[in-house]
């Protein structure tokens, strides 16, 4: 199992590229998992090593996550629920909440299942594994305020501002003739984000910003997506999530290209599908708004949506990807030289606090703000700029609020454990036809960087009880198509 350093990786780059198939068109794989998460916790080591995070997270991976953990402690490991033997690296995001129009009540939404795309740009460049302990950060988590633009813009070179942020709504009705939904669009046509999101002129399936209809496609609700840049500075801290990073600059013959002082990665494209339909009944999706969801971290408006990766490789397994697969969408488990994972893992959480449920208000008792309620938050001390952030122009305009009908939540979260509901919660995904269920058996770790004894408390009052929507599942997913998704934005699917 091989580590580096930044220099000693950058070391190993050969002079010039060699005849891979990423040299003459994008190749890809992907990496499912077997249970929808390990963790659901205020955790982020990148951001907040040594300390409770400021807003709950879903954590997929390998299982020696915890609140200081390294590259190095991923690679030891007991299980991960990557469905790819040699994938000990973690990918987290917010989680997201379902707030009751009627009530003001929070409850969490489940995930319906994550999906983490390796691309192999076309580009002249020699693409390398990346290096363990390497920590990204994308997206904003105090943004309130829409991107320049709807549509995906993943490269340098245009004068364009970097747009990797959107959210894909399926629906199950079909397009007519002029690429319009029957019965309206999922983001208003005169929309320009101040209160509401903003559809894509190209895809009436895609947008910026929480959608006003119900996502409610075949085995694919609502969707958050997001994209990593793929160019890593040679020089760079690898934890330097703010700094280490920029985006590749489009070339020529539809190259992307790094600059020579900087090492080609792949290029991360994360999906997060959540059950959202569970929740139908109870608001009004005609498409005049508001909408009920919000993120973890205090947004109502999904501008903030923002992920992390910190790697935890095999570099050889992950090189022999990156040189020899490309397996598209039938996925990662595929590709020669790599065995599949079917373990499900789930671990102990140091923060003794309820996540689920019916909640007065969110974990942190971060403020709902955004669309005219409540203030945009101020960046944090610790700071929440990401790797896009920094690698990208900065000419996003901010926005005047209007206010806007809706109900915020008030009081404090009811507290109490945290890994049996974990658990809990993997079972249920088991058995409700999620993608990646089975009868295995969930492996529960115990964290050798979490003492159960010492996990922290976090002391708040208790919310009174609130009736749950029945579970309903949705389909499980057709098998998609082997061919790539377009490269200036992955197809709505199925």
């Amino acid at each position: 199992m091989k580590t580096a350093s930044t220099a000693a990786f950058a070391a190993s780059l050969v002079a010039s590229a060699s005849a891979f198939g990423y040299n003459e068109g994008r190749t890809f794989a992907t990496v499912q998992f077997t249970n929808n998460h390990i963790l659901q916790a205020r955790i982020d080591p990148i951001v907040s090593p040594g300390k409770i995070a400021s807003h709950v997270h879903t954590i997929l991976g390998g299982s020696n996550f915890g609140m200081s953990s390294t590259g190095e402690d991923l690679l030891k490991s007991n299980c991960t629920n990557a469905n790819v033997k040699g994938d000990m690296s973690n990918y987290w995001f917010p989680l997201l909440y379902f707030q009751d129009p009627q009530t003001g009540k929070l409850e969490p939404v489940e995930v319906f299942y994550p999906k983490v795309y390796y691309f192999f740009e076309k580009t002249h460049d020699v693409i390398k594994a990346f290096p363990v302990g390497l920590n990204m950060l994308v997206g904003d988590p105090m943004k309130r305020t829409p991107p320049s633009t709807p549509e995906e813009i993943l490269t340098t070179g245009s004068g364009q501002e970097i747009s990797n942020v959107h959210v894909t709504c399926p629906r199950d009705e079909k397009v007519t003739d002029d690429n319009k939904y029957p019965t309206g669009p999922s983001w208003p046509v005169d929309s320009d984000g101040t209160n509401a999101g903003i559809g894509s002129q190209n895809n009436p399936g895609a947008g910026v910003g929480f959608p006003f209809r119900n996502c409610d496609g075949y085995a694919a609700p609502l969707r958050m997506d997001i994209h990593f840049p793929s160019c890593l500075k040679k020089n760079a801290d690898l934890k330097d999530y703010k700094n280490n990073m920029n985006w590749p600059k489009s070339v020529n013959g539809g190259y992307q290209d790094c600059a020579e002082d900087e090492i080609h990665v792949p290029h991360l494209f994360m999906e997060v599908y959540w059950n959202t339909p569970l929740f139908k009944d109870r608001w009004d999706h005609s498409g005049n708004g508001p909408q009920p969801f919000v993120l973890a971290s205090g947004d109502r408006t999904g501008y903030s949506w923002h992920a992390d990766f910190m790697a935890g490789w095999d570099t050889d397994i992950l090189q022999n990807v990156i040189d020899n697969c490309n397996t598209g969408n039938s996925g990662m488990l595929n590709c020669p030289g790599v065995e599949e994972n079917k373990d499900k893992c789930i671990i102990e959480t140091p923060v003794d606090e309820v996540i689920g449920g019916v909640l007065d208000q969110l974990p942190g008792n971060n403020p709902i703000s955004g669309w005219g309620v409540g203030t945009n938050p101020q960046p944090q001390p610790s700071g929440s700029s990401s790797s896009s952030a920094a690698a990208s122009s900065t000419a996003a305009a901010s926005s005047s609020s209007a206010a806007s009908s809706s109900t915020s939540a008030s009081a404090a979260a009811s507290i109490s454990s945290s890994s049996a509901s974990a658990a809990s919660s993997s079972a249920q995904g088991a058995s409700s036809g999620l993608p990646g269920s089975s009868d295995d058996a969930t492996k529960v770790i115990e964290n050798p960087a979490v003492s159960t004894s010492s996990a922290v408390a976090v002391e708040t009052s208790g919310a009174p009880s609130h009736p749950q929507p029945p579970h309903r599942s949705l389909p499980p997913p057709r098998p998609r198509s082997p061919s790539p998704p377009a490269l200036s934005r992955p197809s709505t699917r199925p």
